[in-house]
């Protein structure tokens, strides 16, 4: 199957460099994007990037495949998916939501910030309102992103993470059950999570039921603590993703 790995928020492509061998070596056909304003071209209109830019940027992708695909997203990027399905739903086999927001129709990133009072992100994310941007302090890293990974890992991640475009994140998603709603959706949630709580996850799945919850005991990066059972988890979503929507 085409599988594409959405990264979250301040991340890029890189941080699922141990999960892409294991879903080859599964068969599997994989593409890890920088979105727009990430990565390698995080510089490029960063603070400008709309949610809208970091989704066509998604189809232009799928477009290219001539088969559907899987969206898989992690944290963030979950907005990425969901706007993705309304405007490709054709394209899709399903979409899997990595302990990433799951929202509904008219509803934002944002608003959720707040209802999450155990994250960690919300107690130590700081805005540029300047450059419409939005960073965690450093010194969160370890307990909000990755409080079971390795020195190795946390190395990794200090030296690439980058500003996070803030309009995204302040958008409210445009939704239909006709595109959006028959893409078949799954989740992956990760118990340990500091980031996005597990509680905030659950609350999510409850509003928009999935075809399938699977859950990994791991905090928010399990793509650097747990990658071959991450692996293991989106190969389940592979062998089980219904063709019709609920």
């Amino acid at each position: 199957m085409e599988i594409i790995l959405l990264h979250g928020s301040w991340h890029g492509a890189w941080c699922w460099h141990k999960v892409v061998p294991h879903l080859q070596a599964a068969g599997h056909r994989v593409h890890v994007p920088d979105l727009p304003a990430h990565g390698r071209n995080w510089r490029f209109a960063r603070g400008r990037t709309q949610l809208a830019t970091m989704a066509s940027h998604v189809c232009a992708i799928l477009d290219g495949l001539g088969t559907p695909a899987l969206l898989v997203a992690h944290s963030r990027g979950g907005i990425v998916a969901s706007t993705v399905a309304e405007m490709r739903p054709h394209a899709l086999h399903a979409t899997a939501y990595l302990a990433a927001y799951l929202l509904r129709d008219n509803e934002r990133v944002a608003d959720y910030f707040r209802k999450d009072k155990n994250s960690l992100v919300r107690a130590n994310i700081r805005v540029n309102k300047l450059a419409l941007t939005d960073s965690l302090l450093e010194e969160a890293y370890q307990p909000a992103l990755y409080a079971d990974c390795s020195d190795a890992d946390m190395a990794l991640a200090r030296s690439l993470l980058t500003p996070e475009p803030s309009l995204p994140a302040l958008t409210r998603l445009r939704l239909t059950d006709r595109n959006y709603g028959r893409v078949p959706r799954h989740y992956i949630e990760l118990t340990q999570d500091r980031a996005v709580t597990i509680d905030l996850q659950r609350s999510m799945v409850a509003n928009s039921p999935c075809h399938s919850v699977l859950s990994i005991e791991a905090s928010h990066s399990a793509y650097f603590s747990k990658p071959q059972e991450l692996a293991q988890a989106i190969n389940t979503v592979t062998a089980t993703a219904p063709a019709t929507a609920i």
